[in-house]
């Protein structure tokens, strides 16, 4: 059984439980960003780079500075050997690739996933206005090409050489016309999906225009816009789970009390700090979300696969997001990696951006300050079991950033 399903049942048989937390690196950018979208190369997978072709004079590769796609490709394969995420999400070409030609995905307990829709809101092409106006439906993706990488898959079985979860994202705008639009494509969308035994996500964005609506009154109207919206499908065709901007702790306790057997995750947005980041999956899991998606603080990571660990050990509640960023510090100091950021930097919460672009009507999501404790320098033991596992129990704050410090630099 695929983790994502197995987490996704215990939350639903006992859903105060706190140890089924699901993560889901979202390696789907190709669909939004073009050239910039598959990151910067300061950081590669250890097969290292791939070749390309760049005529010296007219620029060199330092110089052009983006992964290449194979380049790409190493990294996801890297992260799901490395087994701590959850989901894997690609765009359907990514998708067709690492898990329909490779099987990538075949032994592993992560769960394949591809974005079924591109509304315009995602079109972030350089020197385009497309984010400037209100977000419209499409698809270019078909679940058949997801499933199957062909236009017809046989349906004989229920299993299928693909993913068999899609994405499948709506933004509502407080415009009548516009979100009726949106949920008539979503109903046909849904309908597909049914009769074609493939399973989604929802991912509610909050507008991309100006909704009239006062920032700190939009977590009501999306709450309200969902509930709403799922009332009228029956299980059938119901979301596996939401994706969500985080709107603060209030909101979030308000949608997740609602109904228990409804799994809810919170979207990463932009890049930000890893204090952004590592406070957002604390916080978001502590009023209730079962989720946490990280597309863009994932891939823009000095260390994406140490940036992840360090996600995990905060959903599992075995360190701080404070003592989580000092760790991560340190690892990239023990890998001779310079950070973008300096440690103090790197510790602060800043205004978050939810959409892909960086044009007007941006949604802001801030998270009250908090006062960090001055670390001392990490000691050099920590407690141990009579096995010689660490005893996390007994540790210290400082104990805790040292051994994983330690354990991570290696």
């Amino acid at each position: 059984m695929k983790s994502l399903d197995a987490k996704l049942a215990a939350y639903r048989e006992n859903p105060a439980a706190s140890d089924s937390f699901v993560i889901a690196d979202a390696k789907d950018p190709d669909m939004a960003f073009g050239v910039r979208s598959l990151g910067h190369r300061r950081y590669l997978s250890s097969q290292g780079a791939h070749p390309a072709q760049f005529s010296p004079e007219i620029w060199s590769r330092d110089e052009f500075g983006y992964r290449n796609l194979p380049e790409f490709l190493d990294i996801i394969r890297e992260v799901v050997e490395q087994g701590l995420v959850d989901i894997m999400l690609m765009s359907a070409h990514v998708n067709e690739q690492l898990t329909i030609k490779e099987g990538l995905f075949q032994n592993s307990h992560i769960t394949p996933a591809a974005r079924a829709n591109d509304a315009t809101d995602v079109w972030a092409a350089r020197h385009g206005n497309y984010l400037s106006h209100p977000a419209q439906p499409f698809r270019s993706a078909s679940i058949d090409h997801i499933q199957c990488g062909q236009l017809d898959c046989d349906r004989s079985t229920d299993t299928f050489p693909g993913a068999n979860l899609g994405l499948y994202s709506v933004t509502y705008l407080n415009d009548l016309e516009q979100d009726k639009r949106t949920l008539e494509a979503f109903h046909a969308f849904r309908e597909e999906a049914e009769r074609k035994r493939f399973r989604y996500f929802l991912e509610v964005f909050d507008p991309n225009v100006d909704s009239g609506i006062p920032p700190e009154k939009l977590g009501a109207f999306i709450n309200d816009q969902i509930l709403r919206t799922l009332a009228g499908i029956t299980e059938a065709g119901r979301p596996v789970f939401l994706k969500i901007v985080y709107h603060g702790p209030r909101y979030m306790e308000e949608i997740c009390q609602y109904d228990s057997n409804m799994a809810v995750g919170v979207l990463g947005g932009s890049a930000g700090t890893t204090y952004d980041a590592f406070r957002l999956l604390h916080d978001a899991k502590k009023y209730g979300a079962r989720l946490a998606l990280f597309g863009r603080k994932i891939n823009n990571a000095e260390h994406q696969l140490a940036f992840i660990e360090f996600l995990r050990l905060i959903s599992e509640d075995k360190i701080s997001p404070e003592e989580a960023v000092h760790a991560y510090h340190g690892v990239l100091q023990g890998k001779g990696i310079t950070p973008k950021l300096s440690l103090e930097q790197d510790l602060e919460l800043t205004e978050q951006s939810m959409r892909y672009g960086d044009e007007g009507g941006k949604t802001i999501v801030t998270m009250p300050a908090k006062r960090l404790a001055k670390r001392n320098a990490p000691v050099a033991a920590w407690p141990t079991k009579a096995d010689g596992a660490p005893d996390f129990a007994s540790m210290t704050a400082d104990q805790r950033l040292a051994y994983h410090t330690a354990r991570l630099k290696q």
